[in-house]
């Protein structure tokens, strides 16, 4: 048996990045050869094993097959005469599918150095076709790297498969995947950019491309997952969230916190407008008084809306003298209970009302 390291953490470290987890290809190897030699399975549709003291993924040799359409097509063949090149040609883009032996040497048959150095993306074969996840994963990768192009051959073949269907059939823990690494990395329009050129965008989330630079500003200010998904979705009606999260099974602080914007970022941009009792309204419709943090989360995202580096303080400002009221004094002082809330909601905005 022969192992070696591949794929990202072989790019990563060429281009002189720090690479993240590593993934092993073996070569000659068999799963009773793994299993003897202390390394647990775990793969479902291919053999992967755990190494016994790192448990990093070991993965057999193999080669793919297109059976049916979208991510779940395939068939696989593992067995210890597929060799490393035929391993290495089913990989989606030359810069990943390069080999680093335990020497070091790194072994390159389809030019992924070339294309390090030219800052291109470009497939390794024609099987790129096969796996609808690969067009997300160039956009994810574009969005990581900005400095890089899409290859006009790789471009035409996206193009192809978006045409032919293939991305109607991604299924949607695939989709948010991608696209949730993708709003994390360097530069997020760049991701929604690719997809739409090739087309891909009306499949995978309705169109819905986010506003000129609200992502930019996200991610100059480190700002979390669930406020880039917010900002992102933040022209969309409230239906259309609603409809998009379903789709694409957000996770459910990334479904309220996009929620919570559509629906009252007119409210939250425009503090000065609003009454005492309108601004507590507002509050309370954001469950900012239980919800402090999230409320917070939120308000980071106003800047990205053009609103004055200030509104988000002055909002905590209001939010904090709401919260100053001593509800359980009011309760204890009236004596029917019905008039209780009305007692602390009164408080409350002359509370608000008395903001220096």
């Amino acid at each position: 048996m022969k192992i070696y390291v591949v794929g990202g953490a072989v790019r990563d470290r060429l281009l002189g990045l720090t690479p993240g987890d590593r993934d092993y290809v073996v070569v000659g190897g068999s799963p009773d050869e793994m299993i003897a030699a202390g390394y647990q399975p775990v793969g479902k549709d291919f053999p992967v094993f755990l190494h016994p003291q790192t448990h990093e993924e070991y993965a057999l040799a193999r080669t793919e097959r297109k059976t049916g359409q979208g991510y779940h097509g395939f068939s696989c063949y593992a067995a210890p005469d597929v060799t490393l090149e035929e391993d290495l040609a089913r990989r989606d883009l030359t810069i990943n599918a390069m080999a680093e032996d335990a020497t070091g040497a790194v072994i390159d048959p389809y030019g992924g150095q070339q294309d390090l150095q030219a800052q291109v993306f470009r497939h390794v074969s024609e099987a790129f076709a096969e796996d609808p996840v690969r067009i997300l994963r160039v956009a994810r990768f574009a969005a990581r790297f900005p400095q890089f192009t899409v290859a006009p051959e790789t471009q035409s073949l996206m193009c192809s498969m978006v045409r032919s269907g293939e991305t109607k059939h991604l299924v949607a823990e695939r989709v948010w995947q991608e696209l949730s690494r993708g709003l994390m990395a360097d530069q997020p329009e760049r991701m929604f950019m690719v997809l739409a050129n090739c087309g891909a965008a009306p499949d995978l989330f309705a169109g819905v491309l986010p506003p000129a630079g609200v992502l930019a500003c996200a991610v100059q200010k480190h700002l979390s997952l669930p406020v880039r998904v917010a900002l992102w979705l933040s022209a969309c009606a409230d239906q259309q969230v609603s409809a998009l999260a379903k789709d694409l099974r957000l996770p459910t602080d990334c479904k309220d916190m996009a929620l919570l914007l559509v629906r009252y970022q007119k409210a939250l941009l425009t503090l000065d407008e609003l009454s005492a009792e309108d601004q507590l309204n507002t509050l309370e419709r954001c469950d900012a008084l239980r919800r402090t943090d999230r409320f917070k989360e939120l308000l980071s995202a106003l800047s990205c809306l053009g609103a004055d580096a200030l509104l988000a303080e002055r909002w905590l400002k209001t939010l904090a003298a709401a919260a100053g009221v001593d509800a359980g004094a009011i309760a204890l002082a009236v004596r029917t209970q019905e008039h209780i809330a009305t007692r602390i909601r009164d408080a409350r905005i002359e509370a608000i009302q008395n903001i220096a």
